[in-house]
């Protein structure tokens, strides 16, 4: 497969067109983004990568890193993180408390916010500094020491976020937040805020496409069992309410974030990031969207 020639056809499709989408306003530091940004980086699990556009440039990942924290959460506690997030699809939107207010407490699913913030109390309780150690895994993932946080992102969240500090303090009064609430929203807001590029992404996503392996080194991070149940959150989970239609049109497990990036797994293969600022009204970049399914209708190749 000419992965380079496929990149090249789909970014040179959608460069120039129409992007209907809206850049995230709620989080005044992201507004300051160039909403015509535009990239696409794969790497393949033999290490070979791919790009065109701004697949180099950093942006705020947002809640993709939810997938590294599932995936810390679970190599550390194992399946007791089950007990306080389901699994099923939430079929509503990222942020909504309606749900959670009738499921007393306990989130659909460790992607949307209220089931990230049950995995960044559950990892404040087992790491001894937990900024730090994070930040060590996810650089450790991507084999990149250069991945760090964006501070001012994180004053951006923290004195816009109302609707994450409801979701802390609902399921503090039903039990399932064990930790000081500003805590949970310090580190949660810290997770989000970290910077990567779509080839950095990719490269630090291939453990899922490589049965928990890190391919470039060889250890393995997490069992076959754990990487296919992330693997299965991702596909059912990751665009919140719009995961059905991901699913149907780019046939990948993926995960978005409202800085506008979407990493997709072809587990065995390669993983590939899509960025663009723009989202469509679910909270997914509009043209992310519309890329990766032009490339695994090009490749034809998807997990189905």
């Amino acid at each position: 497969m000419n992965y380079q020639l496929v990149i090249n056809e789909v970014y040179n499709t959608f460069r120039n067109s129409t992007n209907k989408g809206k850049i995230a306003n709620y989080i005044p530091e992201l507004k300051k983004v160039d909403a015509n940004k535009f990239g696409i980086g794969l790497v393949t699990i033999s290490g070979d990568s791919f790009g065109a556009g701004d697949y180099k440039d950093t942006f705020s990942i947002q809640s993709i890193s939810k997938v590294f924290a599932l995936t810390l959460a679970l190599k550390i506690v194992g399946n007791k993180l089950w007990k306080r997030v389901g699994v099923e699809p939430s079929g509503d939107p990222f942020n909504s408390l309606v749900q959670l207010e009738f499921e007393k407490g306990i989130p659909r699913n460790p992607l949307i916010n209220a089931g990230a913030l049950v995995l960044c109390d559950i990892l404040i309780s087992k790491l001894k500094n937990p900024k730090d150690e994070f930040l060590a895994f996810v650089q450790k993932l991507g084999n990149n020491n250069n991945i760090n946080y964006n501070l001012n992102v994180v004053a951006s969240e923290k004195k816009y976020g109302f609707k994450n500090a409801a979701h802390v303090n609902l399921m503090k009064s039903f039990g399932n937040i064990k930790n000081n609430i500003d805590d949970v929203l310090d580190f949660y807001y810290h997770i989000c805020s970290i910077e990567m590029s779509c080839e950095a992404l990719s490269k630090a996503f291939l453990l899922y496409a490589n049965r928990g392996v890190l391919p470039y080194t060889g250890e393995e991070i997490i069992s076959l069992s754990i990487t296919k149940r992330i693997n299965a959150t991702v596909q059912l989970c990751g665009l919140y309410d719009e995961a059905g239609t991901f699913s149907f049109k780019v046939g990948l497990p993926g995960k978005s974030g409202v800085g506008g990036g979407i990493v997709a797994i072809h587990p065995g293969k390669y993983c590939i990031t899509v960025w663009s600022p723009r989202l469509n009204k679910k909270g997914n970049s509009y043209k992310g969207i519309n890329a990766l399914e032009l490339f695994t209708t090009k490749t034809e190749l998807s997990i189905f």
